[in-house]
């Protein structure tokens, strides 16, 4: 795997976040799709989009169905990505997994940074983590460059279903361009290129009805920072 090869961590099947495009806001009393829910965390309305990239920032999937105010971890669980690396997992390939921020909850085919590392190995898998997960965060950059009113201050002024066709037909151009090497030309309005990292960087709060994933997900953790042992 190319993860492996460039980062040093086996096991690695595509990183996870959320990004948020912005939308002008629903009305108010809209029956289908309510203001309120779709102002989020920054106060603005949007949605908030989760892509799962590959080593090449080529997006492997990519969920519309969420507004603004909805958590990442809320959007992982209610996604139909989320039974995939899961099944894999409970066929018996259990060394295979996805990377994700704190936001989300460490599993045995999700695996989050170590909060509070105390060891040379924890410190070690922390800075492979960050270094693997980042690919997920220019892979958001690099879509919305491509696609500059994909960036927070160019808002869509269109209905939400109507912004996740958009949104779903820039993925499909943006994998285009990664599978043909279309360099992206970053000439014009220096302004567009100030995006922010939108990733929500909240610590998951865990169910305690997963206490036996939780314990599964730290007892995979713990083999991965195990490999950086010397």
């Amino acid at each position: 795997m190319l993860f492996h090869r460039i980062y040093g961590m086996p096991g690695i099947i595509g990183c996870i976040d959320c990004t948020h495009i912005a939308i002008v806001p629903p009305k108010t009393n809209d029956p289908v799709y309510p203001e309120r829910i779709y102002a989020n965390r920054k106060n603005y309305h949007s949605l908030n989009v989760q892509l799962v990239c590959d080593e090449r920032m080529k997006i492997l999937h990519v969920n519309l169905r969420f507004p603004g105010s909805s958590h990442d971890s809320h959007i992982w669980n209610n996604s139909n990505i989320e039974p995939v690396p899961r099944n894999i997992h409970e066929r018996g390939n259990g060394g295979y997994f996805l990377l994700g921020d704190s936001g989300y909850p460490l599993r045995p085919w999700l695996l989050t940074p170590v909060a509070n590392a105390e060891t040379e190995e924890e410190e070690a898998y922390n800075e492979v983590h960050r270094r693997a997960r980042s690919t997920i965060e220019r892979c958001n950059g690099l879509l919305k460059m491509r696609f500059r009113f994909l960036l927070k201050h160019r808002v869509l002024h269109y209905a939400p279903n109507k912004v996740s066709k958009i949104i779903n037909a820039c993925v499909l151009l943006h994998n285009m361009c990664i599978d043909n090497n279309v360099e992206l030309n970053l000439e014009g309005d220096e302004a567009d290129m100030d995006f922010e990292n939108d990733s929500n960087n909240d610590q998951h709060i865990e169910n305690p009805h997963h206490n036996l994933q939780l314990i599964e997900g730290r007892r995979m953790q713990r083999r991965v920072i195990n490999y950086f042992r010397h």
